[in-house]
Order: C-alpha cells, then sequence, then structure tokens
C-alpha cells in the first residue's frame, strides 16, 4: 500500500512528547486518516496516510 509522508520527527524527543502522535491527531480532526509509523533505519516517527489510487507520492 502506498503511503503519503506528511511530517516526521525525531524519535529522541523530550520524555512526556508526543509530536507525532499530536500531528497524526491534527490530520484525523481535519479528515486525513494519518497514522504514525516508525523508520527504523532513520530512526524517525513518520506521520502517514494511504493515498488514494495506490500511486507514489
Amino acid at each position: 500500500m502506498a503511503r503519503e509522508v506528511f511530517d516526521s520527527f525525531p524519535a529522541g524527543g523530550p520524555r512526556g512528547s508526543w509530536p507525532a502522535e499530536e500531528k497524526a491527531q491534527q490530520l484525523r480532526q481535519a479528515g486525513t486518516p494519518a497514522t504514525v509509523r516508525m523508520d527504523l533505519d532513520s530512526d524517525r516517527f513518520l506521520v502517514v496516510a494511504p493515498v488514494e489510487g495506490g500511486g507514489v507520492r
């Protein structure tokens, strides 16, 4: 499944800080089905959503 990356955040954020989850929640409230995924290679949290039609963005 193709996904669009809306934003990324370093995994080593301050304790109790969830900026990727907060961004995903903002997108969901605006109608975009965003989720958070971990990119182990870059050690970052990615805010992603499915791309309609399966194309790559």
